[in-house]
């Protein structure tokens, strides 16, 4: 499955910084509303907290 971006949030998604837009997208993911990206950048921070 790839990544998918709504057109919904496009915009707050694009003013994400590149290398963090590639690592949500690596995570084959579907980003429908701001919950799902807030989501997914939740589960980034706890897997760098983790380390």
């Amino acid at each position: 499955m790839a990544s998918y971006v709504s057109p919904e949030i496009r915009d707050r998604f694009d003013t994400l910084s590149a290398d963090l837009k590639n690592l949500i997208l690596e995570r084959n993911v579907c980003l429908n509303n701001m919950y799902d990206l807030i989501h997914v950048l939740e589960d980034i921070v706890a897997e760098g907290e983790a380390e």
